[in-house]
Protein backbone atom coordinates (compact mmCIF):
# COMPACT_ATOMS: atom_id res chain seq x y z
CA UNK A 1 0.00 0.00 0.00
CA UNK A 2 1.31 3.51 -0.95
CA UNK A 3 2.01 6.54 0.57
CA UNK A 4 -0.88 8.54 -0.24
CA UNK A 5 -0.04 12.61 -0.84
CA UNK A 6 -2.97 15.22 -0.98
CA UNK A 7 -1.86 18.22 -2.92
CA UNK A 8 0.66 18.17 -5.33
CA UNK A 9 2.47 21.75 -4.88
CA UNK A 10 5.82 22.23 -3.41
CA UNK A 11 5.77 20.15 -0.31
CA UNK A 12 3.77 17.67 -1.98
CA UNK A 13 6.01 16.94 -4.60
CA UNK A 14 8.92 16.99 -3.00
CA UNK A 15 7.14 14.57 0.11
CA UNK A 16 7.25 12.32 -2.69
CA UNK A 17 10.14 12.72 -4.34
CA UNK A 18 11.35 11.89 -0.42
CA UNK A 19 8.78 9.17 -0.05
CA UNK A 20 10.50 7.31 -3.71
CA UNK A 21 13.72 7.96 -2.68
CA UNK A 22 13.73 6.12 0.73
CA UNK A 23 11.48 3.51 -0.77
CA UNK A 24 8.00 3.42 -1.09
CA UNK A 25 5.62 3.42 -3.55
CA UNK A 26 3.76 7.05 -3.53
CA UNK A 27 0.89 8.56 -4.94
CA UNK A 28 -0.43 12.05 -5.37
CA UNK A 29 -3.79 14.03 -5.49
CA UNK A 30 -4.40 17.11 -6.53
CA UNK A 31 -7.88 18.80 -6.34
CA UNK A 32 -6.91 21.17 -9.81
CA UNK A 33 -6.59 20.30 -13.55
CA UNK A 34 -3.03 21.88 -12.89
CA UNK A 35 -1.19 21.47 -10.44
CA UNK A 36 0.84 24.92 -8.78
CA UNK A 37 -1.19 25.75 -6.10
CA UNK A 38 0.60 28.56 -3.77
CA UNK A 39 3.48 27.78 -4.96
CA UNK A 40 3.86 29.04 -8.41
CA UNK A 41 2.40 32.29 -7.00
CA UNK A 42 5.18 32.43 -5.15
CA UNK A 43 8.90 34.23 -5.01
CA UNK A 44 10.65 31.05 -4.78
CA UNK A 45 13.02 31.98 -1.88
CA UNK A 46 14.14 29.30 0.73
CA UNK A 47 16.58 30.60 3.54
CA UNK A 48 19.38 28.01 3.91
CA UNK A 49 21.02 28.88 6.66
CA UNK A 50 24.35 27.42 6.44
CA UNK A 51 24.49 26.00 2.49
CA UNK A 52 26.87 25.55 0.67
CA UNK A 53 25.86 28.37 -1.61
CA UNK A 54 26.47 30.20 1.37
CA UNK A 55 30.06 29.05 2.35
CA UNK A 56 31.14 29.48 -1.44
CA UNK A 57 30.14 33.22 -1.13
CA UNK A 58 31.93 33.47 2.32
CA UNK A 59 29.03 34.29 4.03
CA UNK A 60 29.22 32.87 7.93
CA UNK A 61 25.63 31.65 8.90
CA UNK A 62 24.24 28.68 10.88
CA UNK A 63 20.77 27.38 11.76
CA UNK A 64 20.78 29.40 14.73
CA UNK A 65 21.06 32.38 13.37
CA UNK A 66 17.49 31.90 11.41
CA UNK A 67 16.10 30.46 14.53
CA UNK A 68 17.30 33.69 16.34
CA UNK A 69 15.73 36.30 13.39
CA UNK A 70 12.41 34.00 14.14
CA UNK A 71 12.60 34.44 17.84
CA UNK A 72 12.79 38.27 17.34
CA UNK A 73 10.73 38.65 14.15
CA UNK A 74 7.49 36.58 16.72
CA UNK A 75 8.47 37.98 19.75
CA UNK A 76 9.23 34.97 21.10
CA UNK A 77 5.95 33.25 20.10
CA UNK A 78 7.54 30.72 17.81
CA UNK A 79 7.83 27.05 19.00
CA UNK A 80 11.51 27.12 19.11
CA UNK A 81 12.02 23.57 19.13
CA UNK A 82 10.28 23.32 16.19
CA UNK A 83 12.07 26.15 14.45
CA UNK A 84 15.01 24.39 15.42
CA UNK A 85 14.65 21.34 13.85
CA UNK A 86 13.54 23.16 10.32
CA UNK A 87 16.52 25.26 10.32
CA UNK A 88 18.36 22.34 10.89
CA UNK A 89 17.23 20.35 8.17
CA UNK A 90 17.18 23.62 5.85
CA UNK A 91 20.08 23.29 3.37
CA UNK A 92 20.82 19.64 4.18
CA UNK A 93 17.04 19.65 1.97
CA UNK A 94 18.03 21.69 -0.70
CA UNK A 95 21.33 20.33 -1.19
CA UNK A 96 19.38 16.78 -1.79
CA UNK A 97 17.24 18.59 -4.35
CA UNK A 98 19.96 19.98 -6.21
CA UNK A 99 22.00 17.35 -5.88
CA UNK A 100 19.79 13.77 -6.30
CA UNK A 101 16.85 16.12 -8.22
CA UNK A 102 18.62 18.49 -10.47
CA UNK A 103 16.48 21.42 -9.32
CA UNK A 104 18.94 24.28 -10.37
CA UNK A 105 19.09 26.27 -7.43
CA UNK A 106 21.47 29.28 -6.19
CA UNK A 107 22.22 31.87 -3.91
CA UNK A 108 20.40 35.21 -4.61
CA UNK A 109 23.59 37.38 -3.99
CA UNK A 110 23.07 39.94 -0.98
CA UNK A 111 19.28 39.26 -0.61
CA UNK A 112 18.45 40.28 3.22
CA UNK A 113 16.21 41.95 5.59
CA UNK A 114 13.03 42.44 6.66
CA UNK A 115 14.38 40.47 9.27
CA UNK A 116 16.69 37.87 7.59
CA UNK A 117 20.08 39.02 9.16
CA UNK A 118 21.65 37.07 6.53
CA UNK A 119 22.00 37.07 2.69
CA UNK A 120 20.78 32.95 3.05
CA UNK A 121 18.61 32.68 0.45
CA UNK A 122 18.13 30.44 -2.08
CA UNK A 123 16.33 30.33 -5.50
CA UNK A 124 15.77 29.14 -9.02
CA UNK A 125 17.40 30.99 -11.75
CA UNK A 126 14.15 33.55 -12.53
CA UNK A 127 12.91 33.49 -8.79
CA UNK A 128 9.68 32.37 -9.86
CA UNK A 129 7.56 29.67 -8.14
CA UNK A 130 6.01 28.40 -11.44
CA UNK A 131 9.45 27.63 -12.74
CA UNK A 132 10.55 25.73 -8.91
CA UNK A 133 7.18 24.01 -9.51
CA UNK A 134 8.24 22.80 -12.91
CA UNK A 135 11.50 21.89 -11.62
CA UNK A 136 10.14 19.58 -9.54
CA UNK A 137 7.23 18.34 -11.64
CA UNK A 138 10.01 17.48 -13.82
CA UNK A 139 11.90 15.28 -11.34
CA UNK A 140 9.15 13.34 -10.16
CA UNK A 141 8.03 12.51 -13.49
CA UNK A 142 11.68 11.17 -13.74
CA UNK A 143 11.20 8.99 -11.18
CA UNK A 144 7.69 7.77 -12.34
CA UNK A 145 6.12 9.33 -9.62
CA UNK A 146 2.04 8.85 -10.31
CA UNK A 147 0.48 12.41 -9.90
CA UNK A 148 -3.80 12.23 -10.63
CA UNK A 149 -4.34 15.67 -11.08
CA UNK A 150 -8.40 16.45 -11.13
CA UNK A 151 -8.55 14.50 -8.09
CA UNK A 152 -11.00 16.47 -5.09
CA UNK A 153 -10.01 13.94 -2.04
CA UNK A 154 -13.32 14.51 -0.18
CA UNK A 155 -13.08 11.31 3.03
CA UNK A 156 -10.70 10.56 4.99
CA UNK A 157 -11.23 6.74 6.17
CA UNK A 158 -9.55 5.58 9.11
CA UNK A 159 -9.81 3.22 12.39
CA UNK A 160 -11.00 4.65 16.16
CA UNK A 161 -7.47 5.00 16.75
CA UNK A 162 -6.89 7.40 14.42
CA UNK A 163 -5.05 5.04 12.23
CA UNK A 164 -5.70 6.55 8.45
CA UNK A 165 -6.35 3.74 6.04
CA UNK A 166 -7.07 5.69 3.29
CA UNK A 167 -9.21 8.60 0.87
CA UNK A 168 -11.51 8.81 -1.61
CA UNK A 169 -11.45 11.32 -4.44
CA UNK A 170 -13.89 12.63 -6.70
CA UNK A 171 -13.35 13.22 -10.43
CA UNK A 172 -15.40 16.23 -12.47
CA UNK A 173 -17.46 13.74 -13.80
CA UNK A 174 -18.28 13.23 -10.59
CA UNK A 175 -17.52 9.08 -10.21
CA UNK A 176 -15.15 7.95 -7.63
CA UNK A 177 -12.35 6.50 -6.55
CA UNK A 178 -10.64 4.94 -3.45
CA UNK A 179 -7.32 4.72 -2.53
CA UNK A 180 -5.98 2.62 0.35
CA UNK A 181 -2.16 3.68 2.24
CA UNK A 182 -0.36 2.81 4.75
CA UNK A 183 0.85 6.94 5.32
CA UNK A 184 -1.39 9.93 4.46
CA UNK A 185 0.54 13.38 4.09
CA UNK A 186 -1.67 16.52 3.88
CA UNK A 187 0.34 19.15 1.68
CA UNK A 188 -3.20 20.37 0.93
CA UNK A 189 -1.86 24.50 1.86
CA UNK A 190 -3.73 26.86 4.28
CA UNK A 191 -6.88 28.20 4.69
CA UNK A 192 -6.81 31.90 3.23
CA UNK A 193 -9.20 30.44 0.09
CA UNK A 194 -11.96 29.98 3.25
CA UNK A 195 -13.70 33.01 3.99
CA UNK A 196 -15.59 31.79 6.52
CA UNK A 197 -12.49 29.96 7.93
CA UNK A 198 -10.60 33.57 7.74
CA UNK A 199 -13.83 35.46 9.20
CA UNK A 200 -13.70 32.80 12.31
CA UNK A 201 -9.72 32.96 13.12
CA UNK A 202 -8.05 35.96 11.86
CA UNK A 203 -9.11 39.29 13.57
CA UNK A 204 -8.55 43.01 12.38
CA UNK A 205 -7.74 41.44 9.05
CA UNK A 206 -11.10 39.94 7.53
CA UNK A 207 -11.65 42.61 4.91
CA UNK A 208 -8.36 42.84 3.06
CA UNK A 209 -7.46 41.19 -0.11
CA UNK A 210 -6.58 37.70 -0.76
CA UNK A 211 -3.68 37.44 -2.82
CA UNK A 212 -2.93 33.90 -2.56
CA UNK A 213 -4.34 30.59 -4.31
CA UNK A 214 -8.11 29.75 -4.33
CA UNK A 215 -8.03 26.28 -3.69
CA UNK A 216 -6.41 26.60 -0.29
CA UNK A 217 -9.69 25.64 1.50
CA UNK A 218 -8.23 24.85 4.81
CA UNK A 219 -9.45 20.69 4.28
CA UNK A 220 -6.64 19.49 5.20
CA UNK A 221 -6.54 21.35 8.77
CA UNK A 222 -10.42 20.18 9.35
CA UNK A 223 -9.21 16.63 8.68
CA UNK A 224 -6.32 16.52 10.82
CA UNK A 225 -8.98 18.27 13.54
CA UNK A 226 -11.36 15.61 13.02
CA UNK A 227 -8.76 12.56 13.60
CA UNK A 228 -8.21 14.51 16.92
CA UNK A 229 -5.36 16.81 15.92
CA UNK A 230 -4.11 19.70 17.84
CA UNK A 231 -4.54 23.28 15.98
CA UNK A 232 -1.69 26.31 17.13
CA UNK A 233 -1.73 29.66 16.09
CA UNK A 234 -4.52 29.73 13.73
CA UNK A 235 -4.89 33.68 14.10
CA UNK A 236 -1.77 33.77 12.25
CA UNK A 237 -0.88 34.93 8.84
CA UNK A 238 1.42 36.12 6.13
CA UNK A 239 0.41 38.99 4.46
CA UNK A 240 2.77 42.26 2.59
CA UNK A 241 2.23 45.59 1.55
CA UNK A 242 3.36 45.50 -1.82
CA UNK A 243 0.23 44.30 -3.80
CA UNK A 244 0.04 46.34 -7.10
CA UNK A 245 -2.98 47.70 -7.87
CA UNK A 246 -5.02 47.31 -10.01
CA UNK A 247 -2.98 44.91 -11.58
CA UNK A 248 -3.02 42.20 -8.70
CA UNK A 249 0.77 41.45 -9.15
CA UNK A 250 3.17 40.95 -6.13
CA UNK A 251 5.79 43.47 -6.48
CA UNK A 252 9.12 42.45 -5.58
CA UNK A 253 11.24 43.74 -2.13
CA UNK A 254 14.41 44.17 -4.13
CA UNK A 255 14.08 47.60 -5.41
CA UNK A 256 12.83 48.65 -1.93
CA UNK A 257 15.74 47.04 0.15
CA UNK A 258 17.74 49.05 -2.26
CA UNK A 259 16.32 52.58 -1.17
CA UNK A 260 12.80 52.81 -2.70
CA UNK A 261 10.23 53.85 -0.52
CA UNK A 262 6.25 54.71 -0.02
CA UNK A 263 4.35 57.39 0.22
CA UNK A 264 0.40 57.71 1.03
CA UNK A 265 -1.60 59.99 -0.91
CA UNK A 266 -0.36 62.93 0.95
CA UNK A 267 3.60 62.09 -0.63
CA UNK A 268 4.38 61.34 2.96
CA UNK A 269 6.43 58.68 4.72
CA UNK A 270 4.53 56.80 6.88
CA UNK A 271 6.92 53.59 8.07
CA UNK A 272 10.25 51.94 8.40
CA UNK A 273 9.67 49.85 4.66
CA UNK A 274 11.97 47.31 5.25
CA UNK A 275 11.60 47.18 8.84
CA UNK A 276 9.34 43.37 7.99
CA UNK A 277 7.59 42.20 5.21
CA UNK A 278 4.02 40.90 6.71
CA UNK A 279 2.99 44.22 9.17
CA UNK A 280 3.78 46.27 6.46
CA UNK A 281 0.04 45.39 4.34
CA UNK A 282 -2.56 46.94 7.90
CA UNK A 283 -0.55 49.97 8.09
CA UNK A 284 -0.92 50.14 4.06
CA UNK A 285 -4.60 49.38 4.44
CA UNK A 286 -4.90 52.32 7.05
CA UNK A 287 -3.71 54.80 4.43
CA UNK A 288 -6.20 57.16 2.62
CA UNK A 289 -7.77 54.84 0.54
CA UNK A 290 -5.83 51.75 1.74
CA UNK A 291 -3.36 52.45 -0.73
CA UNK A 292 0.12 53.72 -1.14
CA UNK A 293 3.02 54.92 -3.52
CA UNK A 294 6.29 52.97 -3.98
CA UNK A 295 8.59 55.40 -5.44
CA UNK A 296 12.02 53.85 -6.69
CA UNK A 297 14.96 56.09 -8.55
CA UNK A 298 16.60 54.64 -11.78
CA UNK A 299 19.23 52.85 -9.42
CA UNK A 300 16.17 51.19 -7.74
CA UNK A 301 14.25 50.59 -10.90
CA UNK A 302 17.36 48.63 -12.24
CA UNK A 303 17.38 46.65 -9.67
CA UNK A 304 13.81 45.74 -9.71
CA UNK A 305 14.45 44.58 -13.63
CA UNK A 306 16.74 41.85 -12.39
CA UNK A 307 13.47 40.12 -11.57
CA UNK A 308 11.29 38.15 -13.29
CA UNK A 309 8.34 39.56 -11.13
CA UNK A 310 8.88 42.98 -11.17
CA UNK A 311 9.56 42.51 -15.23
CA UNK A 312 6.03 41.25 -15.29
CA UNK A 313 5.02 44.06 -13.20
CA UNK A 314 6.58 46.67 -15.88
CA UNK A 315 4.95 44.90 -19.05
CA UNK A 316 1.76 44.69 -17.32
CA UNK A 317 1.97 49.00 -16.61
CA UNK A 318 1.89 48.90 -13.18
CA UNK A 319 5.22 50.39 -13.34
CA UNK A 320 4.41 54.75 -13.75
CA UNK A 321 7.51 56.56 -15.29
CA UNK A 322 8.21 60.08 -15.19
CA UNK A 323 11.40 61.72 -16.04
CA UNK A 324 11.28 64.50 -13.15
CA UNK A 325 9.47 65.33 -10.26
CA UNK A 326 7.03 67.62 -11.42
CA UNK A 327 6.14 64.38 -13.97
CA UNK A 328 6.21 62.13 -11.06
CA UNK A 329 3.75 63.84 -8.84
CA UNK A 330 1.57 64.65 -12.14
CA UNK A 331 1.27 61.05 -12.66
CA UNK A 332 0.63 59.86 -9.23
CA UNK A 333 -1.93 62.80 -8.23
CA UNK A 334 0.29 63.30 -5.34
CA UNK A 335 1.51 67.04 -4.09
CA UNK A 336 4.74 67.96 -5.58
CA UNK A 337 5.35 70.05 -2.37
CA UNK A 338 5.48 67.72 0.04
CA UNK A 339 6.26 64.75 -2.51
CA UNK A 340 9.84 66.63 -3.50
CA UNK A 341 10.28 67.31 0.30
CA UNK A 342 9.77 63.83 1.43
CA UNK A 343 12.08 62.81 -1.29
CA UNK A 344 14.42 65.41 -0.56
CA UNK A 345 14.77 64.11 3.38
CA UNK A 346 15.40 60.43 2.13
CA UNK A 347 18.39 61.88 0.40
CA UNK A 348 19.71 63.76 3.61
CA UNK A 349 19.32 60.72 5.59
CA UNK A 350 20.94 58.64 3.50
CA UNK A 351 24.27 60.19 3.47
CA UNK A 352 24.13 61.49 6.93
CA UNK A 353 22.93 64.59 7.03
CA UNK A 354 19.44 63.85 8.80
CA UNK A 355 18.22 60.84 11.12
CA UNK A 356 15.19 58.48 9.55
CA UNK A 357 12.15 59.59 11.76
CA UNK A 358 10.74 55.69 11.05
CA UNK A 359 14.99 54.42 12.03
CA UNK A 360 15.63 53.14 8.95
CA UNK A 361 19.45 52.77 7.21
CA UNK A 362 19.78 54.34 3.67
CA UNK A 363 22.95 54.51 4.31
CA UNK A 364 24.19 51.82 1.63
CA UNK A 365 21.29 52.51 -0.65
CA UNK A 366 22.01 54.55 -3.85
CA UNK A 367 20.08 57.85 -3.93
CA UNK A 368 16.26 58.32 -4.82
CA UNK A 369 17.18 60.39 -8.07
CA UNK A 370 15.31 60.58 -11.31
CA UNK A 371 14.02 59.12 -13.93
CA UNK A 372 11.85 58.41 -11.25
CA UNK A 373 8.56 55.19 -11.29
CA UNK A 374 6.19 54.59 -8.91
CA UNK A 375 3.99 51.26 -8.75
CA UNK A 376 0.24 51.87 -6.33
CA UNK A 377 0.08 48.83 -3.86
CA UNK A 378 -2.28 47.91 -1.27
CA UNK A 379 -1.86 45.49 1.39
CA UNK A 380 -3.85 41.87 0.95
CA UNK A 381 -2.98 38.46 2.96
CA UNK A 382 -0.89 36.49 0.98
CA UNK A 383 -1.34 33.27 3.44
CA UNK A 384 -2.18 31.88 6.63
CA UNK A 385 0.29 30.65 8.79
CA UNK A 386 -2.17 28.59 11.88
CA UNK A 387 -2.89 25.05 10.94
CA UNK A 388 -1.88 21.13 12.48
CA UNK A 389 0.72 20.74 15.10
CA UNK A 390 3.69 18.49 13.81
CA UNK A 391 6.95 17.42 15.50
CA UNK A 392 10.49 17.24 13.90
CA UNK A 393 9.53 14.80 12.16
CA UNK A 394 5.97 16.19 10.26
CA UNK A 395 4.25 13.72 12.22
CA UNK A 396 0.72 15.41 13.17
CA UNK A 397 0.45 15.63 16.70
CA UNK A 398 -2.59 15.08 18.92
CA UNK A 399 -3.44 17.75 22.02
CA UNK A 400 -1.82 15.37 24.53
CA UNK A 401 1.28 16.16 21.88
CA UNK A 402 1.27 12.01 21.11
CA UNK A 403 1.41 11.69 17.50
CA UNK A 404 -1.41 10.50 15.10
CA UNK A 405 0.19 6.81 13.90
CA UNK A 406 0.78 7.51 10.07
CA UNK A 407 -0.70 11.39 9.45
CA UNK A 408 1.94 13.77 8.07
CA UNK A 409 1.27 17.65 7.39
CA UNK A 410 3.81 20.28 5.90
CA UNK A 411 3.11 23.76 4.23
CA UNK A 412 0.30 25.71 4.81
CA UNK A 413 -1.46 22.41 6.46
CA UNK A 414 1.04 22.68 9.16
CA UNK A 415 1.97 25.04 11.77
CA UNK A 416 3.87 27.92 10.55
CA UNK A 417 6.60 29.70 12.38
CA UNK A 418 5.24 33.22 12.63
CA UNK A 419 4.18 33.35 16.06
CA UNK A 420 0.51 33.62 16.61
CA UNK A 421 -0.64 37.02 14.26
CA UNK A 422 0.36 39.10 11.39
CA UNK A 423 3.56 40.43 12.15
CA UNK A 424 6.31 37.72 12.63
CA UNK A 425 6.51 35.88 9.38
CA UNK A 426 10.13 36.73 7.42
CA UNK A 427 10.84 36.20 4.13
CA UNK A 428 10.86 32.59 2.78
CA UNK A 429 9.81 30.68 5.62
CA UNK A 430 6.20 29.40 3.86
CA UNK A 431 8.04 28.00 0.95
CA UNK A 432 10.72 26.83 3.69
CA UNK A 433 7.78 25.05 5.74
CA UNK A 434 6.64 23.68 2.91
CA UNK A 435 10.10 22.52 1.76
CA UNK A 436 11.77 20.90 4.22
CA UNK A 437 8.41 19.74 6.24
CA UNK A 438 7.71 17.73 2.61
CA UNK A 439 10.74 15.93 2.70
CA UNK A 440 11.11 15.12 6.78
CA UNK A 441 7.21 14.25 5.98
CA UNK A 442 8.09 11.99 3.07
CA UNK A 443 11.30 10.04 4.73
CA UNK A 444 8.92 9.42 7.82
CA UNK A 445 5.97 8.31 5.73
CA UNK A 446 8.24 5.63 3.78
CA UNK A 447 9.57 4.46 7.21
CA UNK A 448 5.97 3.44 8.43
CA UNK A 449 4.68 1.82 4.87
CA UNK A 450 7.91 -0.07 4.48
CA UNK A 451 6.82 -1.47 7.56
Amino acid sequence: MPVVIIGAGACGLVAALAAHDAGAEVIVLERDSTAGGSTVMSGAMIPAPGSRWQKEAGIEDAPAGLVQDMIAATDGEVDITMATAVAEAAAPCLEWLADQHQIPLAAIDNWKGHGQSKARMVSVPSRTGEELHGALSAAAERVAIDVMTDALTTAIFHHGTGRVTGVRVERPDGSTDEFGCQSLILASGGFGGNPDMVAGNITGFVDAPYFGHEGNAGDGITWGEGLGAALRHMGAYQAHGGLATPHNIAITQDPMLTGGIQVNQDGERFMNEVEEVSGQAQIVLAQPGGTAWSIYGQAQFEAGMKVTRFREAEDAGAVRHAKDMEQLAALTGLPLGKLSETIAATIKSGEGDAADPFGRDFSLCPNLEAPFCAIRVTGAIYQTQGGLVVDGNARVLKKDDSPLPNLFAGGGAACGLSGAGGTGYLPGNGLLMAVVLGRLAGISAAEISRG
